[in-house]
């Protein structure tokens, strides 16, 4: 194998890490999004906020590379977002201004405690992939000095 291919694989794998973080971002982003209007019954729209789920895909590196290894790997990118259909839940509340004829009032589909799970699970994956970036880094030095 030439030192130039070597170096390439190098780059890709960091271009892995990085598109891991770049998703994980997202996924935060979008949680944060979710429990910030945990108790918003009215949205532009008129309705309750319904919860947002991040959508990722996979995506081939390096689809023309020789090494079967390479060709193996994907980074991963947030593609969308989708919005959870599930109704929210009903609370009598006959004094708010968003009750219905009933009393009742439709609070969002957002789940604070699985959202703060979703939080930790996200921000541990995105630990993950500065650890893995760090690692890559400290492999890129020692073998500048090996080959130095």
């Amino acid at each position: 194998m030439s030192r130039d291919f070597k170096v390439a694989g190098v780059f890709s794998a960091m271009e892995v890490a990085a598109s891991g973080l770049t998703a994980e971002r997202g996924r935060m982003n979008i949680i944060a999004s979710n429990l910030a209007n945990a108790q918003t019954t009215k949205g532009a729209d008129g309705k309750p906020y319904h919860r947002l789920d991040p959508v990722f895909q996979s995506q081939s590196v390096s689809p023309d590379s020789f090494d079967p290894i390479l060709r193996s790997v994907n980074e991963v990118k947030l593609s969308g977002v989708r919005q959870d259909t599930t109704p929210g839940q009903m609370v009598y509340d006959p004094g708010h201004p968003d009750a219905n004829a009933q009393g009742y009032v439709e609070y969002p589909n957002v789940n604070v405690v699985t959202e703060m799970v979703n939080l930790m699970t996200a921000s541990r994956a995105y630990e993950a992939g500065v650890t893995s970036i760090e690692s890559l880094k400290s492999m890129a030095k020692t073998a500048i000095k090996i080959g130095g």
